[in-house]
């Protein structure tokens, strides 16, 4: 078995895992946590491999390279993460509904990654610019901070359901949400993670920047999205520690964020033309 059938296998059990969370929400039925836990753990292992077999399948064609190298490899690190992050979120708060606006990201992305004709799953010589052991440490970085900002959207939404006015009648659906001061606690801490993990990454990325172009920054249009996307977390935490802002506020900037993130990762490779543009394919 290679590893883009490991990954595909991976793709169907995120799919599985995201459909028991939401069950678990929508129906009440906490007979499923467990098992929901229990195939969110396994596709995570499986995930784990897949990656680990595609390094090593590079290495028996003689490129050799960590596989973080292009928009296919990037989604499968990011649905991983995301899946690493949620697991620890679920192991702190206990609670596994939270699962039903987590998982559901590692499975867009799985997905994308697995069924999009947009790039190819060849494993290919790295160009020049990529030859660099700042790839793993920009990439990781990075990417660790976009699953927090993935999940901490997830929770911006959990919030503003649970915000509603009907959210006090017991035995309804948003009932079965944790307290909006937890909800509120999780994306706090969550950006707060997030948001140093992206830092890291924009600082990784300019050193390598600077081995590779001979410049720390050049305004090229994806280092200037990461940059917007990373004042649009630090104004959120800054009115966060400075204005006291909460609930709704912080929820919807969550959201607001990610989806910066998603045109930072996504929509900068396809719209505009750049420096970065060999990591759509």
């Amino acid at each position: 078995m290679n590893s883009s059938q490991l990954l595909g296998i991976t793709t169907l059990a995120y799919l599985l895992s995201a459909i028991l969370y939401i069950a678990i929400f929508v129906f009440r039925a906490k007979k499923l946590g467990l098992f929901a836990t229990l195939i969110t753990a396994c596709a995570f292992l499986i995930n784990t491999i897949g990656i680990g077999l595609r390094w090593h399948e590079s290495y028996q064609m003689g490129i050799g390279y960590a596989p973080l190298s292009n928009m296919y490899e990037s989604l499968v690190f990011f649905a991983w993460a995301i899946t690493l992050f949620y697991l620890v979120l679920e192991l702190r708060y206990k609670n596994r509904v939270l699962g039903a606006f987590s998982m559901p990201f590692a499975f867009l992305s799985m997905a994308y990654a697995s069924f999009s004709p947009e790039f190819g799953k060849e494993i290919k010589p790295l160009i020049p610019a990529l030859q660099s052991n700042w790839l793993i440490a920009h990439v990781i970085t990075c990417f660790v901070g976009y699953a927090a900002f993935a999940v901490a959207s997830g929770m911006g939404v959990m919030y503003l359901l649970k915000d509603r006015k009907t959210n006090g009648a017991p035995g309804t659906l948003l009932a079965s949400l944790p307290e909006l001061k937890v909800i509120d606690d999780i994306i706090h801490k969550t950006l707060v993670f997030g948001f140093l993990w992206l830092s890291a990454g924009i600082i990784t990325g300019a050193v390598w920047a600077n081995a590779a172009w001979g410049t720390y920054w050049s305004w090229d249009p994806k280092e200037t999205w990461s940059l917007i996307t990373w004042f649009v977390y630090a104004a959120t935490l800054h009115a966060r520690f400075t204005k006291g802002w909460g609930g709704r506020r912080i929820a919807w900037l969550a959201i607001i964020g990610f989806i910066s993130v998603v045109f930072t990762y996504y929509g900068v490779n396809f719209l505009l033309s750049g420096l970065h543009s060999y990591g759509a394919r």
